[in-house]
């Protein structure tokens, strides 16, 4: 299992999953003054709303990030609506939750947000790694 880290303001806490992390920056661009990761600690859970915070950690294009409310027995993240999006030369994300089903024949439930390999070049297929990256994909 790699490292899992959470960062909490009480009421909100953020978990963050390195190995699953592609490095979109979704996060840092979205809302700088939380997600800072040239600084430690990188999420910084008091510099806005919990609920600016959620909405953000909602647009994790792997899954990386999830959150849930400390007052909830339910640590899970809420189930979304099927929607499926190219993001230009990244990967397929499919928001929602779906079963996967692998060449091996095993299978895995996905929740909220998934985010499949385009450009082919992923060691953790059929997932991205941001291999995209490095390879220049263009599409």
């Amino acid at each position: 299992m790699g490292k899992i880290k959470e960062y909490s303001n009480g009421e909100t806490t953020v978990v963050w999953e390195a190995e699953k992390c592609i490095h979109s920056a979704i996060c840092a661009n979205g809302l700088p003054e939380v997600f800072r990761p040239r600084l430690r600690p990188w999420i910084k859970m008091d510099t806005a709303k919990n609920e600016t915070i959620i909405n953000q950690v909602k647009q994790c294009p792997s899954d990386a990030l999830r959150y849930y409310m400390n007052a909830e027995d339910d640590k899970t993240s809420q189930i979304l609506e099927t929607k499926v999006e190219v993001l230009e030369n990244g990967p397929l994300l499919v928001y929602g939750t779906l079963k996967v089903s692998h060449k091996d024949g095993s299978t895995e439930v996905k929740n909220k947000t998934t985010a499949f390999c385009r450009c082919g070049k992923s060691n953790n297929k059929p997932y991205c790694d941001g291999a995209h990256v490095k390879a220049g994909f263009k599409g």
